[in-house]
């Protein structure tokens, strides 16, 4: 089944692609490599998840803040390459989670972004990845996801 009838099989509906907030592009495509500029969780101009895991956040919430800004992610993709069935597989993906010091369980938070692309791309979706805890992400979101996917020739 394709990415994009997955889509649609798993009820996800993806948001408008975000519109960069600072002097860069959502994506860059080199090769059949397509780069993706971190995304937030930002859903209909407002962001969804505020403040530190570990404060403002638990690890579940967190979880799903971090499934949003792959299905921003998603939503890049689609608008660089037209469909997400243009992806050949999830190569890599960066997570950042906003905690308080001393967090350790960015893996479990950045699993909501990792298994969503599982979910949409199956075993094209299994990934190398990042997992890390920093005390600060932009407009204070509670997680920041990148991605390099490949692209069909």
């Amino acid at each position: 089944m394709s990415p994009e009838s997955r889509l649609v099989e798993l009820g996800l509906v993806l948001p408008a692609a975000p519109t960069p907030a600072g002097s860069y592009v959502p994506t860059v495509r080199t090769g059949n490599l397509l780069y993706c500029a971190g995304t937030v969780c930002f859903v209909n101009g407002q962001m969804t998840h505020v403040g530190q895991v570990g404060k403002e956040q638990t690890v579940e919430t967190a979880r799903a803040a971090a499934e949003i800004c792959a299905l921003n992610t998603l939503a890049n993709i689609r608008a660089a390459t037209g469909s997400l069935d243009q992806v050949a597989r999830i190569v890599f993906v960066s997570g950042f989670v906003n905690a308080v010091d001393g967090f350790t369980e960015s893996p479990a938070v950045i699993n909501g972004a990792s298994d969503l692309f599982l979910r949409v791309f199956g075993e094209a979706g299994k990934h190398a990845r990042a997992a890390v805890a920093v005390n600060g992400l932009p407009r204070g979101s509670t997680v920041e996801v990148q991605v390099v996917a490949e692209l069909k020739a």
